[in-house]
């Protein structure tokens, strides 16, 4: 299994954007442009904080006004920066925001107070780089010419999207803007379809147009760039339009790939006078990962932000943004450990006013991670109603400078599927508002249901992992017949029995009752298949695997639906281990599952599933109860090779499920269950146990067993010397910090009266806090 590919999640730090309003003074293009053959790379991870040049002392502040103010207003603001002791580095009045910079401690302090000024607000922790007052343009990189074909990819499969290049590429009137780390435009299948005329870099805040300020300063915006359009030439990869257009707007900053707020707003205002139909916007506003109303300095980030998301969306804009890559609950935000990024991090407190920019901004789209299996990518963050669509964001493969091409992990790598998929939208419905393509989106993703994942709230049309569902693009350009609508009930994750008859029932309807319904499915596991006139799935399994299914349901006017679920079969009866005895000779295809069953008595410790020797790659599950999948266990290894080792911390009494399933081909493997069974000594009731002695740091352990109906249940150790502390557990052994009762005076006389008694097994700890010796302990309760 590649392991290290769910574990990148892209070297991204990055995961949502920002921007928006009127043109400021630009940097003046050039006479002409030096040749330089170097190609710009970049190394460190994004949102680290890099050393660069600086203009020592100097910082960069936002400050907003009422746009509809007065030009006398908004000129006394402008005298106001100066006489502060800072200057106006970039206006936009339309949504009445300057970027000002200042070298004086208290410039927005002082600012505050002024006339007119609603909100000021520092946008870094670290001083504005010397070189925003003189930006070179970044290299274009040397070029090699792709020699392999064209590949099918998981990720334009799932989405449809190999089926919607049959039907409409997408229309060269369709500008997409991708506001990322810059485009390699000179890239063999991003050339094509590249508008240099309508791209620019906005780094530092202020736009500047001159050719080739829009190219890389890294790689990631150039693999964005492909996955929504990358050309169908036959060679290297397709993006999900092939026949818009892109333009790069370069938000980040040289050195340190970071992308400011000011940025952010420059390139949102700069989409919106360009009139793109869509944005990509795969990174979150630095420094902070969220922006707090509560700081002076993030609530004028966040208006600021706002005001220009909102005014591209008002030129017609429809704005899409990855959720992030930190497996976080946007709905329940607590913590934020990586804040400010561009000096040094610490830990505070977020609430959920607290908002990642852009993804969480009104109108925005916020994306979320999917595997090549439908599940939720272990790194995506997630949300109910933070949510609104879902897109493969694992092992992507695209476009880097240079001609080349990677796979990515990251929901920057699935943003991009969406934004494709909204200009697609876009191309087929040219006069649609952003509000008018976002609801088209919404209604044509494909459901997925939750996995058994407590995190996942919500329901099967709209929860927190994949919110509306997987974008679907074969959806986006098959228009059938205006008005129609197919509803497709999800029926939720299946299981079922090599051997044993299986059936499902697939629930459709369509909004025009005379229509005739037709239905399909891909990846039904083996001896399985659907009636195509009425949606029922029978048959017998044959084979142990997990599958990933997506049945489709189309009318007689070609409208369809298509849902998506996974369905386990496992082996028909599960093989039994037996404590340390080694099953071997094990194989299996990719996607088997061989189940097994182990029988574990109370009390066990050190209980371990182990696989070992052979070739290929088996991952491992277990599960207390009842049979484990890939993605509801309670312990899983997902190693590279066939060494996996689930280790159950605590474990309790009953039929413990395993399962191996083959993420690759693999043959020769051994499988071993263990546990130590426990050797504790028992306590009779009222009779004392004795004399124990310890060193300090020892511990010894006993149990009591308590019978329904006892009262006054009580432990005490007497006698002795030293210092003996005391510990009592229900149902398992306590430590120091885990435990039902404690008593911890400085001698050996400890006394732990358990109040509320629950039948069964109390397990004691005698724990030497210091040495001791002659120590009697003894466990009664009253029948």
């Amino acid at each position: 299994m590649a392991l290290s590919l769910r574990a990148r999640h892209a070297v991204v730090a990055l995961a949502v954007g920002a921007g928006v309003v009127a043109v400021p003074t630009a940097f003046a293009a050039p006479s002409g442009e030096t040749s330089v053959s170097a190609s710009a790379t970049f190394e460190q991870p994004f949102g680290s904080a890099t050393s660069v040049a600086a203009a020592a002392g100097k910082r960069a502040y936002l400050v907003l006004f009422d746009p509809a103010a007065p030009a006398t207003t908004v000129s006394a603001i402008k005298s106001a920066v100066a006489t502060k002791g800072g200057t106006v580095y970039a206006a936009y009045d339309a949504i009445g925001t300057l970027v000002a910079h200042s070298t004086s401690a208290t410039f927005a302090a002082d600012l505050r107070g002024v006339t007119g000024v609603q909100k000021v607000g520092a946008t870094r922790t670290s001083d504005v780089p010397a070189a925003a007052d003189n930006p070179t343009i970044p290299s274009a990189p040397a070029q090699t010419i792709p020699t392999a074909s064209e590949t099918s990819r998981y990720d334009m499969t799932i989405i449809g999207a190999d089926k919607a290049w049959a039907v409409n590429q997408g229309s060269p009137d369709v500008v997409v803007g991708v506001l990322d780390t810059g485009v390699d435009d000179l890239h063999y299948d991003l050339k094509d379809n590249f508008v240099a005329s309508k791209s620019a870099s906005c780094a530092y805040g202020k736009l500047d147009t001159r050719p080739g300020a829009w190219r890389e300063v890294h790689t990631h915006g150039t693999h964005v760039a492909g996955t929504i359009a990358a050309g169908k030439n036959g060679k290297g990869m397709v993006g999900v339009a092939p026949g818009v257009k892109i333009a790069s707007v370069r938000v980040a900053e040289p050195t340190t790939s970071l992308f400011f707020p000011e940025n952010t707003i420059c390139s949102f205002i700069f989409a919106g006078d360009q009139g793109f139909d869509v944005t990509n916007n795969s990174y979150y506003v630095d420094p902070w990962m969220f922006n707090c109303p509560s700081n002076l300095d993030q609530a004028a980030i966040l208006e600021g932000v706002k005001r220009a998301v909102a005014y591209a969306e008002g030129k017609g804009v429809l704005n899409v943004a990855a959720a992030g890559n930190a497996n976080y609950n946007l709905a329940a935000k607590s913590t934020d450990t990586t804040s400010p990024n561009d000096s040094t991090a610490t830990t505070r407190t977020v609430t959920n006013d607290c908002l990642d920019l852009p993804a969480e901004l009104p109108g925005v789209v916020a994306t979320s991670s999917t595997t090549s299996s439908n599940a939720k990518s272990s790194f995506s963050n997630f949300g109910l109603n933070k949510i609104q669509l879902a897109a493969p964001g694992s092992g992507v493969y695209s476009t880097v400078p240079g001609g080349g091409y990677i796979s990515n992990d990251g929901t920057s790598m699935a943003s991009p599927h969406v934004a494709g998929v909204a200009a697609l939208l876009a191309s087929v419905h040219p006069n649609d508002t952003p509000a008018q393509l976002r609801a088209k989106l919404y209604a044509q993703a494909d459901d997925l249901a939750c996995p058994s994942d407590s995190r996942c709230t919500g329901t099967t049309a709209n929860n927190a992992f994949f919110g509306e569902g997987r974008v679907d693009a074969f959806e986006a350009v098959n228009t059938g017949t205006p008005g129609n609508t197919v509803t497709v009930t999800n029926p939720g994750n299946q299981t079922s029995t090599v051997g044993t008859a299986a059936s499902l029932q697939i629930q459709a309807s369509d909004s025009d009752p005379n229509q005739t319904l037709t239905y399909s499915a891909t990846g039904l596991p083996a001896g399985l298949t659907i009636n195509s006139s009425t949606g029922l799935i029978s048959g017998t399994p044959t084979t142990a695997a997990t599958s990933s299914v997506t049945v489709t349901v189309k009318d007689t006017t070609n409208v369809s639906k298509s849902v998506t679920f996974s369905w386990t079969v496992g082996t028909t009866t599960p093989s039994g281990l037996q404590n340390g005895v080694p099953v071997t000779g094990l194989s299996g295809a990719k996607g088997a599952a061989l189940r097994f069953t182990m029988t574990v008595p109370a009390g066990v410790t050190n209980l371990k599933f182990v696989t070992t020797g052979g070739t290929g790659d088996p991952d491992l599950y277990a599960k207390l109860g009842t049979a484990p999948t890939t993605t509801s266990h309670d312990c899983k290894s997902e190693g590279s090779a066939t060494a996996e080792t689930c280790a159950i911390t605590t474990a309790g009494a009953g039929t413990y499920h395993v399962l191996i399933s083959g993420y690759s081909a693999f043959s020769g493997v051994s499988l071993t269950g263990s546990y130590q069974t426990d050797t504790t000594a028992t306590l009779t009731n009222g009779v004392g146990q004795g004399p124990l002695s310890g060193a300090q740091g020892s511990s010894a352990y006993f149990k009591l067993e308590v019978p329904a109906g006892a009262t006054n249940l009580k432990f005490t150790t007497t006698s002795g010397t030293g210092d003996a502390d005391l510990y009592v557990r229900s149902a398992s052994k306590p430590t120091t910090s885990a435990y039902t009762c404690k008593s911890e005076s400085a001698t050996t006389a400890e006394t732990c009266t358990i109040s509320s008694i629950t039948p069964g097994t109390y397990y004691v700890l005698v724990y030497g806090y210091s040495a001791f010796s002659g120590t009697t302990l003894t466990g009664s309760y009253t029948p």
